[in-house]
């Protein structure tokens, strides 16, 4: 699922100085006018992006990534290949944060959109049935047959296809859902996620580059909150169903065919597999991966990785046979 970002405006004709600048770092001379394009993850960067490695749990993406520029800081500069440019900072995800703020210049701005289109003149909708006091933004896509319920607000470029059912009190913003897409009243997608850096005086925003990625025949729940993506993509594959009041964070990427209960809450980052089965008031940490088929019972904590085909329960979760022998 690789779309292009058609919700923020990046910055043209950036140069390898700006980077310099930014980040207050040592002038490299033999550097100073390569073109930048973007920043981007270590796995989806290109030759001319500026990408990052802050810890060695992505030490496998560093070694496959086509980016030629990273930054990194002094304890993992040893690490970066020396084809690569490196930028050696003192903390790495705050100078992503700046250098991504100056990439994308309204990557920061969350606020609601004041430029609504009229919807009793506008005949661009004729195959949709509004409820009242919907808000429709500029450039927004709406399949055939889809119905929005009172009181939403589908904020620009935002895509939905056929024959999607969207509830009351929605709110949708840089978000592309796919055809038969259920979204039950109250839920919050593609809003920004929980990204800050705490500081005593002033925390410091991480800005949401990223959307929201909903695929074919998903069921979003009551009261949900889908977090966008931070520089890649919020994604919820094919068939998933989400029970009332699940919170997914920024860049957590969800299989194909999962279902998920109540009160079910994702840490950003982390990566569940195809037809995983999640019960109710579990909790997954964050920058983990869920396997195939996996079985996590309601009121788990999952704070490791879980391979295929696995059964778990508990805090911290474990095989769901050895758990139980445990608590006889």
């Amino acid at each position: 699922m690789n779309y292009l970002n058609i919700f923020f405006k990046k910055k043209k004709n950036i140069i390898f100085q700006d980077i310099i600048k930014i980040l207050n770092v040592k002038n490299k001379k033999n550097y100073k006018n390569i073109s930048i394009k973007n920043i981007q993850n270590l796995d989806q960067a290109r030759k001319n992006d500026i990408t990052f490695f802050h810890t060695p749990k992505y030490k496998d993406l560093l070694e496959k990534t086509n980016s030629n520029i990273i930054i990194t800081n002094s304890k993992l500069s040893d690490l970066i290949p020396k084809s690569k440019i490196k930028f050696v900072v003192e903390n790495v995800l705050i100078s992503v944060a700046k250098v991504t703020e100056y990439i994308y210049p309204d990557s920061l701005n969350d606020e609601f959109e004041n430029n609504p289109i009229n919807l009793k003149i506008n005949k661009k909708y004729k195959n949709v049935k509004f409820g009242s006091n919907v808000i429709i933004g500029e450039n927004v896509k709406i399949g055939k047959n889809c119905t929005i319920g009172h009181n939403s607000i589908i904020e620009s470029n935002v895509i939905i296809g056929n024959n999607c059912k969207i509830g009351c009190n929605v709110i949708i913003k840089k978000t592309i859902i796919g055809k038969e897409v259920s979204i039950l009243d109250g839920a919050i997608i593609g809003k920004k996620g929980f990204g800050f850096f705490p500081k005593k005086n002033r925390n410091i925003r991480y800005p949401h580059i990223g959307m929201v990625i909903i695929g074919d025949n998903v069921e979003i729940g009551s009261n949900n909150t889908i977090d966008r993506g931070s520089l890649s993509n919020t994604i919820i594959g094919n068939n998933c169903f989400l029970d009332n009041q699940v919170h997914v964070a920024h860049n957590v990427k969800i299989g194909n065919n999962c279902i998920i209960t109540g009160q079910v809450g994702f840490a950003g980052s982390s990566k569940i597999g195809n037809n995983v089965m999640i019960g109710g008031q579990a909790g997954i940490s964050g920058h983990l991966k869920i396997g195939n088929n996996v079985k996590i019972a309601g009121g788990s904590g999952v704070i490791k990785n879980i391979p295929d085909n696995a059964k778990v329960m508990g805090y911290p979760a474990k095989d769901i046979k050895k758990f139980i022998m445990e608590n006889k």
